[in-house]
């Protein structure tokens, strides 16, 4: 979720840059096809990569062997993954990741230090969600509909936090976050979530249990991904990632929910469809 109280000039640059963001990124993923698609991605990973190797404290030829190692295993993977039970073994490294060993890094105060710890679990947070995003797009409209859990669960926690927020939901990593916040969150995806199944617009794959762990799971894991990049951001003594998005920071600020809750829905995906 996004800190709850920006100054008030910040917040119409925030709003446009997320207008353009979503505009953008929505026109990408239903105009452009396989390896196109695959450069887009791989872009954004790239630059999220070298924010990432940034709050590590990489020197520059670090972090630039750090990018190229990152988009590399990308596209390895991709091309190793037509085989399906490689492509879930990656989704559910992911899982775990985000699942059991982030929450327990926070839980205990302690994040990856030192070269190969943090450049491992960049690779663990950046590589399944790059992977998740490639494949899904394989139908634009499911995938657009799992990013929108992310970013109507982002929107009212923004809002709901600025609104009600009281209870600090994580304040050692992130003092501007609220128990009100992840409330809002809650409700709006449950909202989104009855609406697109009275609809009839649920994919085939999300029905009865499935489409309450998709959407449960996902806003659930965006939290922690926020939190853990929070945290990180906290460890380098830094506001946000980088200076690239007016009003949201860097690439990492914008995309650490994505991230974190991608690699679940395409193991479910993959999994039951």
């Amino acid at each position: 979720m996004t800190p709850a109280a920006p100054a008030g000039s910040v917040l119409p640059a925030r709003l446009a840059t997320a207008a353009l963001l979503m505009a953008g990124l929505a026109a990408a993923v239903f105009l452009l096809e396989g390896a196109g698609w695959g450069w887009v991605l791989t872009a954004i990973v790239v630059i999220a990569a070298r924010e990432w190797a940034a709050l590590a404290g990489y020197r520059r030829a670090a972090t630039l062997a750090y990018c190229a190692a990152t988009a590399a295993l990308a596209w390895v993977l991709l091309a190793a993954s037509r085989g399906p039970g490689f492509e879930l073994a990656v989704y559910a490294a992911g899982c775990v990741f985000w699942i059991a060993v982030v929450p327990a890094w926070l839980a205990a105060g302690r994040l990856p230090r030192g070269a190969a710890g943090t450049a491992a679990a960049g690779l663990l947070a950046l590589v399944p969600a790059w992977l998740a995003a490639a494949r899904l797009q394989d139908d634009p409209v499911e995938l657009l509909q799992v990013m929108a859990i992310v970013w109507l669960a982002d929107t009212a926690a923004f809002f709901c936090g600025r609104a009600f927020g009281r209870h600090k939901l994580a304040p050692r990593v992130s003092p501007g976050k609220t128990w009100e916040g992840v409330g809002g969150a809650a409700a709006a995806v449950a909202v989104y979530y009855v609406a697109l199944s009275a609809s009839g617009a649920l994919p085939s794959w999300a029905g009865g249990w499935r489409g309450g762990v998709l959407f449960a799971g996902v806003a659930a894991l965006s939290v922690v991904g926020d939190l853990f990049e929070s945290a990180m951001k906290r460890q380098a003594g830094v506001k946000d990632s980088g200076t690239l998005l007016p009003g949201h920071g860097g690439v990492l600020d914008r995309i650490d929910g994505l991230v974190a809750g991608l690699p679940l829905a395409a193991l479910l995906a993959r999994w039951t469809g």
